[in-house]
């Protein structure tokens, strides 16, 4: 099952280095990975005065109703760009990318892989015309933070998701095994060399007992996430082997 994504972005330059890297090349490459980029520029009033400056470089913003700081991205041309991506490349599960969305996680992360086809918007300047955002199915934030518009935003939800699609890792367990995929940040990883500058690798892991060297993983999600995550570790399901973990950890402190 592949997946198509479509972009809604002022600035569709900041994309192809991205997507063309990585998982994401190789997905791409494959066909299981399908990218359209489309500017609401193109989308603005073909109505309005071709004498007019702001017409003529295609402004798309204006200022805020109420007064404020800032310009506000209008709403004709972005809903004109989505009527005109899913007219020609059918309906898609909608997405903003805004610091007041829901937050990204790897649930959410989960639950967008199981979609075919996604269209994320991305915000600029004060942001969109709460008009235009009615035509979205929800809002999407990666962080507490501001950024100064959606594109990397956009960049993160794509790499997060479409890792997970089908088929498109080498290794699907190795998604299955990493930080939150089951509630609880990842335990450490070692390789070659065995000694680095007198540093040693754990002796569990050379012992050849898989079911031990498992136990030792399980105990190192749990210690890491308690130490660096203690809300991930508050809210997880945890099993009577994993508190007898935790309480062995303890003793041993």
């Amino acid at each position: 099952m592949a997946l198509t994504v479509e972009i809604l972005t002022l600035f569709p330059e900041m994309f192809p280095s991205i997507l063309g890297a990585s998982i994401l090349g190789r997905a791409t490459q494959s066909g299981k990975l399908t990218v359209h980029l489309t500017n609401p520029r193109d989308f603005v009033d073909a109505t309005g005065n071709a004498a007019d400056p702001a017409y003529q470089r295609r402004q798309i913003d204006d200022t805020p109703y109420g007064g404020g700081a800032g310009m506000v991205i209008r709403p004709e041309p972005i809903v004109r760009a989505i009527e005109s991506v899913e007219g020609q490349r059918g309906a898609a599960h909608k997405i903003y990318l805004s610091p007041s969305g829901t937050p990204l996680t790897q649930a959410v992360v989960q639950r967008l892989a199981t979609q075919q086809r996604l269209l994320l918007l991305c915000g600029r300047y004060e942001g969109i015309d709460e008009r235009a955002l009615a035509h979205v199915d929800e809002e999407i934030s990666i962080g507490d933070y501001v950024l100064s518009g959606g594109e990397l935003a956009a960049a993160v939800l794509v790499d997060a998701v479409a890792r997970l699609h089908e088929k498109m890792l080498g290794n699907q367990a190795s998604a299955e095994d990493e930080s939150f995929a089951h509630g609880l940040l990842e335990y450490p990883h070692y390789t070659r060399p065995a000694d680095f500058r007198g540093v040693g690798i754990p002796a569990i892991l050379t012992s050849g007992n898989h079911a031990k060297i498992a136990r030792w993983r399980r105990q190192q999600a749990l210690r890491r996430t308690r130490a660096r995550r203690p809300d991930l570790l508050a809210a997880a399901t945890l099993s009577v082997e994993d508190e007898k973990l935790l309480a062995a950890d303890d003793e041993s402190a």
